[in-house]
């Protein structure tokens, strides 16, 4: 038996010093104490924090798009989330000219024997009609709890099919989630554009405003209401599509939503970076202004947000470097599976704007409940798996490229100092990271 001993326990009830104890791959015994037996192996934990393995709802590891492939696959993916106190992932699986169960296992295969975290799927919805409504029960028996729709890009469809996939999903209990930005303006948008020139990175944001993201955040939150079905929006990046789903809320709309950190510490000003430097942040939604940080770090304050996930879609600065003169060749994504943990400790936990169990609930218990993963994940309690963060409160580091495990050869929060670290991981009982090290790669499973 492992015994993590005397830390402080970030229980869903509150924080309280004590042991928590873990046979194979299980938590045992959450006690204030627990007596030590001959072969126990007993980890020092005071003055740290113990914490249920963080979960992250939005990543793309080894994805493919018009412009590039990204950085991270499986491997190199996984081993970032690991280290950053991620135990589990949700990846997107996406059927290009294949069924929905085609894309689902090969994704499944791509991954397999490959993950150092444990893993579950989202389905894309890239089209509509009748055989993939008969297929999305089918794919939800193989273990997806969840699908997302696309407003804009090549890979959107429309409101009436976004709507007929809402009512296939219902009977099956699944989350319906939507990357929610009006494509047809933001093609406008970008025609205006180019015709003027404005082809640098700062007019990113400018073809893609706060009014296109909250326009197709209200629209979804509807096509949800028509369907009497709740709705789940990902990366929440402005006041505007915020004060929309608050609206709806108060209306009596069931929506969910997450954010980033991306969104809550940077802004619009990287854009201007010279020598397509600006480049490195090009991602959908765009940044925004300092205002909408504040806003949505208020928000979080304020428990508006269900979930703080990272949407990991990352590429090397050679990649960026595509958009040289027309931003809009940049491959889109930033890195921060692996910082996410650690930065959202640092702004809202060390500063004191919410406290250890909130912050519990939103990297780790929330995310299990709305994706069918709790209470095997999500929480420190008997029964529960042995996914566990130990993690040194007192200590300051300085966050850079150098000491992240990506593939990307950068990252966004490059010289930013932090207030806390990840010590030590344990993924189902298996002790992955040791003293900032990972001892064990590759332990990863598929959760059902």
């Amino acid at each position: 038996m492992i015994l993590i001993e005397q830390g402080y326990l970030v229980l869903p009830t509150g924080v309280m010093q004590g042991t928590i104890a873990i046979e194979n791959d299980t938590i045992v015994e959450v006690a204030p104490h627990i007596e030590a037996k001959p072969g126990d192996v007993r980890i020092d934990a005071k003055g740290r924090y113990i914490l249920p393995g963080g979960i992250d709802t939005h990543t793309h590891f080894e994805m493919t798009n018009a412009f590039a492939t990204t950085a991270d696959d499986f491997d190199s993916g996984t081993k970032a989330a690991i280290m950053g106190g991620t135990t589990t992932i949700i990846n997107f699986a996406s059927p290009f000219e294949e069924s929905l169960l085609e894309g689902l296992r090969r994704d499944k295969k791509r991954a397999q024997g490959r993950c150092s975290c444990d893993y579950k799927f989202h389905m894309e919805i890239l089209n509509m009609n009748e055989q993939i409504a008969e297929e999305i029960p089918k794919v939800v028996e193989e273990g997806v709890a969840s699908f997302k729709v696309y407003m804009a890009y090549s890979f959107s469809i429309d409101d009436r099919s976004i709507y007929e996939a809402i009512k296939a999903i219902a009977p099956t209990g699944a989350l319906v989630a939507a990357h929610c930005e009006n494509g047809a303006m933001i093609a406008a948008k970008v025609q205006e554009m180019r015709e003027e020139g404005d082809t640098e990175a700062k007019y990113h944001p400018l073809s893609k405003p706060d009014t296109i993201e909250a326009e197709a955040m209200h629209r979804f939150i509807r096509l949800g209401e028509l369907a009497d079905y709740p709705v789940h929006i990902v990366h929440v990046s402005s006041a505007a599509g915020l004060d929309v789903i608050e609206e709806r809320r108060k209306n009596g709309a069931k929506v969910t939503c997450e954010t980033c950190p991306q969104y809550l510490l940077l802004t619009d000003e990287l854009y201007n970076q010279p020598d397509g430097k600006g480049l490195r942040y090009i991602l959908s939604p765009p940044l925004r202004k300092q205002r909408d940080v504040e806003i949505l770090q208020a928000a979080v304050e304020r428990g508006v947000f269900q979930t703080l996930c990272t949407d990991h879609c990352n590429y090397t600065l050679a990649q960026k470097a595509q958009g040289l003169g027309d931003f809009t060749k940049t491959p889109g994504g930033l890195p921060g599976v692996e910082e996410r943990m650690i930065l959202m400790w640092d702004m809202f936990v060390h500063s004191g704007r919410i406290d250890p169990v909130e912050y519990m609930k939103l990297t780790s218990e929330t995310p299990a409940k709305l994706y069918g993963l709790y209470p095997k994940k999500g929480t420190l309690q008997v029964g529960s798996d042995a996914d566990i963060v130990i993690l040194s409160p007192d200590v300051t580091e300085c966050m850079t490229s150098d000491t992240t495990h990506s593939r990307s050869d950068y990252t966004p929060y490059e010289g930013m100092t932090v207030h806390g670290r990840i010590d030590d991981v344990f993924l189902r009982g298996h002790h992955v990271v040791q003293d900032r090290r990972l001892v064990e790669a590759y332990k990863g499973e598929f959760q059902q």
